[in-house]
């Protein structure tokens, strides 16, 4: 493979080793966040609502919670939530076992860096237990991470810091040496709240001005994370 040129600002920051890493899933691992935001849409179609993309991807990154919040903001508390809810569940789940769930560039050659080292890797999303070990299992990730922690294993989910500590703690890595992957708003400010390290691959949102002060990089795809992953972990 093609190396891929490293950002001068992430080049010099190897102020800390990294001992362990922590993927966000969703738009991060695979390219699942188009699927769910037009299932969102379908969804809200099938009850009868015109739900704009525009509204859905407001929601990616968002804690179940809080998407609800959202809705019954925009659609008022007479708004069939549990129905919309399931129903995307449902066509997502057609979506998937369609074969429309796929890898993001670079994940595999980046878990193979991980492996070449040792590294330990944990992945914590907003999605719940049953999605994501379904997810993993489709595109055969399922053996490839030491843990996961999920919306169903914390009180608070992202941008509250509890998936980033709980998944450091799995993998038994201090939060400082530790790198965090995301592509979400909510999602870097979890990590950086948790005192991780964070760099961003955005997906269907571009970052949010807070979210270029708390990330250490801003990158393209995780082939510049392997890029930079291998430099530094081949001068420990």
């Amino acid at each position: 493979m093609t190396e891929q040129i490293i950002p001068a600002h992430l080049r010099s920051a190897t102020a800390l080793p990294v001992h362990g890493v922590v993927f966000d899933m969703d738009g991060l691992l695979l390219d699942s966040e188009t699927l769910a935001m037009d299932a969102l849409v379908d969804a809200g179609k099938d009850l009868g609502y015109d739900i704009p993309m525009s509204f859905c991807r407001s929601m990616i990154g968002v804690p179940a919670d809080g998407c609800r919040k959202l809705v019954h903001e925009a659609y008022g508390v007479d708004f069939p939530m549990e129905d919309f809810f399931a129903r995307q569940e449902v066509v997502l789940r057609e979506y998937v076992d369609n074969g429309r769930l796929v890898l993001k560039t670079g994940v595999l050659p980046l878990l193979d860096l991980l492996d070449d080292f040792r590294i330990p890797r944990a992945i914590a999303t907003s999605s719940s237990r049953y999605r994501t070990d379904h997810h993993l299992e489709l595109v055969g990730l399922d053996k490839r991470f030491d843990a996961t922690v999920t919306r169903d294993d914390v009180s608070a989910g992202k941008p509250d810091p509890e998936p980033y500590l709980k998944a450091a703690e799995k993998i038994g890595v201090e939060p400082k040496y530790c790198l965090a992957l995301e592509d979400s708003h909510s999602g870097a400010r979890a990590a950086h709240a948790a005192g991780i390290r964070v760099i961003v691959v955005p997906d269907l949102l571009q970052p949010a001005d807070d979210i270029y002060e708390k990330a250490l990089a801003i990158v393209d795809d995780l082939t510049v994370v392997r890029a930079y992953l291998k430099t530094i972990l081949k001068a420990a």
